[in-house]
C-alpha cells in the first residue's frame, strides 16, 4: 500500500462499445472514510463506472489503482478480492435460502467436515449487531422487506471484507425512516474508513452524507465539488449543460383566493393529520423524501388509499373517502408516479391511451352511442401535437416507447377533459432533461390558464423552481411551507431532515 495513495484512483477510464463510447477518459477517485457521490443523468456513464470498479465490465482504456496498487478486474471475484462490495438496484440474494446462509454462500464455516450451521447464524447475528441491522438471520431473505434485503447485502459486502463500498441508488424504494437508518449506518462506515461511492439524483440526500460530488455527463467528467460548496443550481447546470432558466420556466402566478381543493386533518395509511389547501392560478408544490406521506396524501384524496380521518372537498362539495371516478367527474386530474403499473396500458398503442381518456368527448360521439373512429383520431392527433407526439409514435406500442415518451401518453391523458385541479405525482421521473423542459411548459400552460396545480416530487430543484408555493411533508406531516421568495435551498433542505418547523 502506498503512503497517502486514495483509496481507490481510476485514470482516463473509458468504455466503448459498437458505435458507442459510454465512458470517455473519466477520472476518479476516493479516499478513505468518505462518500463520494456519483451524479448525472440516465445515460451519463455512472453506471458503466461502477460496473468497472466492481469487475463486472472491463474498461477499454485506462488504470484502476487500489491503495495505491495497480489492478486488473476480470471478475467481480477479482474485486471483491481487492476489497471492493457492491450493492446494485437489482438484489444479488437467493430469496429461498436465509439471511445468514446468503451471507456465507461459498464460505460456509465448516466443523468435521460439515456445514456448521449454529455458527453461521451466531457469526451472522454478531455481524449484524455490529452494523445496528435488526434483522432475524433465520429469516428467509424474501420474507424480508426491500430496505432490510439492502441491509442484508451491504452486510455481505462487509463480511467478504470490503473497504470499499458502492451503492447504486440506495433510497430508490427506501421510506423516510428506513433512509435515515441507512445513513446512520453510512455514518458509521465513513468512521471505520471504508469508503463509500454513492450514486444518486437526489441532491436532497447530499448535504446529509457526501464529501464529494462527481458530475457525469455523456460519459464525459464535467467536475468535482466538495459538499461544503453543494448548489442545487450548479449541479443541475453541470449534469444538464443547461443553464436552469432554460429548464424551469418562469410560471406566472394567478392565485384566487377561494381553495378548490381543501384537506382538512387528512388521516391515511403514513399520513398524520394534513391541512391544505389548493386554489387556482396557482402551483402548489409538495416535497419530502419517500414514505414521507406526500404522495399517500393525495393517494387518499383521489380515492385510492382508503381515508381513516379528515375530511376532502372539492368545490365546496365533500368528497371525503369518494371514488377515484366521482374526483375525476368533479374535475380532477390524478397523474400516478408509476406509468407502467398504474398509468398505462402498455401492450396499446399511445393513441389507445390516449383514446380512453376522450370517449365522453362530443367530437368523438358518432350518435346512437356509438364511437367516432374519425373522431377518436383526429382528437388524439391534435393531443398529441400538444405533448410532442408524433403520429409515428401514436401508433406504436407503448411498451416499445422510451421513459420519456411514455410519460407523455400521460401527459395527454391531462388533454382528455377540461379539468380544474391537476395532480402531477412524480411527473418527470425517469426522463431525459429535454422531455422535462417540455413536460415543464405544459404545467406551465395549465397553471398560466388558471388551473389549480400540485406537483408531488422527489427532485427537490424541480419542486423548487415550479412552486409558488412549496409544502415539505417528513413523517406522514407537513414539516414546514415556503412561499415566493422564501423557497430557499437550505431552508427547505434543512425540513427535509429537522424537526417540524413554523411556516417561512
Amino acid at each position: 500500500m502506498a503512503l497517502n495513495a486514495p483509496l481507490v484512483e481510476m485514470t482516463g477510464i473509458a468504455k466503448s462499445y459498437p458505435g458507442v463510447r459510454a465512458l470517455d477518459g473519466v477520472d476518479f477517485s476516493l479516499e478513505r472514510g468518505e462518500v463520494h457521490v456519483l451524479f448525472g443523468e440516465n445515460g451519463a456513464g455512472k453506471s458503466t463506472l461502477i460496473s468497472i470498479l466492481a469487475g463486472v465490465t472491463t474498461p477499454t482504456e485506462g488504470v484502476i489503482r487500489i491503495d495505491g496498487e495497480e489492478k486488473h478486474f476480470s471478475s467481480v471475484k477479482d474485486a471483491r478480492a481487492a476489497g471492493i462490495g457492491a450493492v446494485f438496484q437489482e438484489f444479488s440474494l437467493v430469496p429461498t435460502m436465509t439471511v445468514a446462509e446468503n451471507i456465507f454462500l461459498g464460505q460456509e464455516p465448516r466443523k468435521m467436515g460439515l456445514v456448521d450451521r449454529r455458527g453461521m447464524v451466531e457469526e451472522a447475528r454478531s455481524l449484524f449487531a455490529g452494523l445496528g441491522f435488526a434483522i432475524e438471520v433465520r429469516r428467509t431473505v424474501i420474507s424480508l422487506s426491500r430496505a432490510e434485503q439492502q441491509m442484508v447485502e451491504i452486510a455481505k459486502a462487509l463480511h467478504q471484507q470490503a473497504h470499499i463500498l458502492i451503492l447504486d441508488e440506495p433510497t430508490a424504494s427506501l421510506t423516510e425512516r428506513e433512509t435515515e437508518k441507512l445513513f446512520e449506518f453510512i455514518g458509521q462506515a465513513k468512521a471505520r474508513g471504508v469508503g463509500i461511492v454513492y450514486i444518486s439524483h437526489r441532491i436532497q440526500e447530499f448535504k446529509a452524507i457526501a464529501n464529494r460530488i462527481t458530475v457525469l455527463r455523456d460519459g464525459r467528467l464535467i467536475g468535482t465539488i466538495g459538499a461544503e460548496n453543494l448548489s442545487e443550481t450548479v449541479l443541475v447546470e453541470m449534469m444538464t449543460g443547461r443553464k436552469m432558466d432554460e429548464i424551469y420556466p418562469h410560471i406566472e402566478r394567478k392565485t384566487q383566493a377561494e381553495p378548490v381543493l381543501s384537506i382538512r386533518g387528512l388521516k391515511a395509511w403514513g399520513v398524520d393529520g394534513v391541512d391544505i389547501d389548493v386554489r387556482r392560478g396557482e402551483v402548489l408544490g409538495v416535497a419530502g423524501l419517500v414514505g414521507s406521506g406526500k404522495s399517500r396524501t393525495f393517494r387518499a384524496v383521489m380515492g385510492l388509499l382508503p381515508v381513516e380521518g379528515g375530511t376532502v372537498s372539492v368545490h365546496g362539495h365533500d368528497r371525503t373517502g369518494a371514488p377515484t371516478r366521482k374526483l375525476l367527474q368533479d374535475g380532477v386530474f390524478f397523474l400516478p408516479s408509476d406509468r407502467k403499473e398504474e398509468g398505462l396500458l402498455l401492450g396499446a398503442s399511445a393513441r389507445t391511451n390516449i383514446a380512453l381518456s376522450v370517449l365522453n368527448r362530443r367530437e368523438t360521439n358518432a350518435g346512437l352511442g356509438l364511437i367516432s373512429p374519425g373522431g377518436v383520431k383526429a382528437l388524439t392527433s391534435a393531443i398529441g401535437g400538444k405533448v410532442d407526439l408524433s403520429e409515428a409514435f401514436l401508433d406504436r406500442t407503448a411498451s416499445k416507447l422510451s421513459g420519456g415518451n411514455q410519460q407523455k401518453i400521460l401527459f395527454g391523458k391531462s388533454f382528455g377533459e377540461d379539468y380544474d385541479i391537476y395532480i402531477f405525482d412524480e411527473p418527470t421521473v425517469g426522463v431525459d432533461v429535454g422531455t422535462r423542459a417540455a413536460l415543464y411548459r405544459i404545467i406551465k400552460a395549465i397553471a398560466e390558464a388558471g388551473k389549480a396545480v400540485v406537483v408531488i416530487s422527489s427532485d427537490l430543484p424541480e419542486a423548487m423552481h415550479l412552486a409558488h408555493r412549496l409544502i415539505v411533508f417528513r413523517n406522514g406531516r407537513i414539516s414546514a411551507e415556503f412561499e415566493g421568495d422564501a423557497i430557499q435551498e437550505q431552508a427547505v433542505l434543512g425540513a427535509f431532515f429537522d424537526q417540524e418547523r413554523k411556516s417561512a
